[in-house]
């Protein structure tokens, strides 16, 4: 199982950069664990400095806006 973060304020792309990896993660039959961290101090301690951020497995993949389908793919 990957373990996911979503990191970002709540706001609406943070929210379909979440979804976007649930369908990913579903079409591929993956089991994933998606955890969303809008705590800022939390956010800033991963050096994300753009959101959303992802973080999969403890590294940080993807900083600023949705990311494309392929690349949510790549990391599945």
């Amino acid at each position: 199982m990957k373990n996911v973060k979503v990191l970002g304020s709540g706001c609406s792309n943070c929210k379909s950069t979440a979804k976007l990896i649930g369908e990913v993660a579903s079409a591929k039959g993956v089991q994933i664990e998606l955890e969303k961290v809008e705590d800022m101090q939390a956010i800033v301690n991963w050096g994300i400095m753009s959101t959303p951020g992802v973080v999969v497995d403890g590294k940080v993949v993807h900083a600023g806006g949705v990311p494309a389908r392929a690349k949510v793919e790549s990391w599945f």
